[in-house]
């Protein structure tokens, strides 16, 4: 294949296939190793050839009818953690892995540790869920506590913080926020522990 042939190949794919950007970037990609690498030769001229374009979407946001009517249709742990998924802009899994120590009542913002991008921020803790989330750790505590007697509650630490602080996996503000209902086996250790909710 020469020049006109490569160059019609990809407007092609654009202009008559529509295939997605991504695609068409594939078979680019791919052609340029073949030329360059296997042929020795430079396409320069490829700058002509017309381009797939990306399409701009927007994301999909619920009205305030339709999240009063998915929360309302909620209770309990569930309808804590879509509260602050919505109220405090977390992600599934960041709502699931914050611990104890990561609410901050007196100054109404949580943490939110190693996010998208593996990075902390913080962000605020809705009024709304302050009260239900309180009697919420209270019961945590106390199952907690049932958990030590019973010679478990510890809780997995970063190796890390589990070195540096080798008692820490057994304290409070260490616990998840969202625990799991039954004790597990923890495949990197072996150990039985309380891990938080799956998602």
């Amino acid at each position: 294949m020469g020049e006109q042939e490569v160059s019609h190949f990809l407007s092609a794919l654009a202009v008559k296939s529509r295939v997605s950007a991504s695609t068409q970037n594939q078979a680019l990609c791919a052609l340029l190793f073949l030329y360059r690498h296997v042929l020795d030769q430079n396409l320069g001229w490829l700058d002509d050839v017309v381009r797939a374009k990306r399409p701009q979407r927007l994301p999909v946001v619920l009205t305030r009818q339709e999240v009063k009517a998915l929360l309302g249709a909620l209770d309990g742990v569930n309808w804590i953690m879509a509260s602050l998924l919505y109220g405090a802009g977390l992600r599934l899994l960041e709502c699931l892995r914050l611990r104890v120590k990561d609410l901050d009542f007196s100054s109404n913002q949580l943490m939110v540790r190693e996010g998208k991008g593996n990075k902390d921020r913080r962000t605020m803790l809705p009024a709304v869920v302050r009260g239900p989330l309180t009697a919420h750790l209270d019961r945590v505590r106390q199952l907690h506590q049932q958990d030590l007697k019973q010679g478990y509650g510890k809780v997995y630490l970063p190796d890390a913080l589990a070195r540096k602080y080798p008692q820490a996996d057994r304290e409070w503000g260490w616990q998840w926020g969202f625990p799991a209902s039954q004790l597990s086996v923890d495949p990197r250790s072996g150990e039985q522990r309380r891990h938080h909710l799956h998602e």
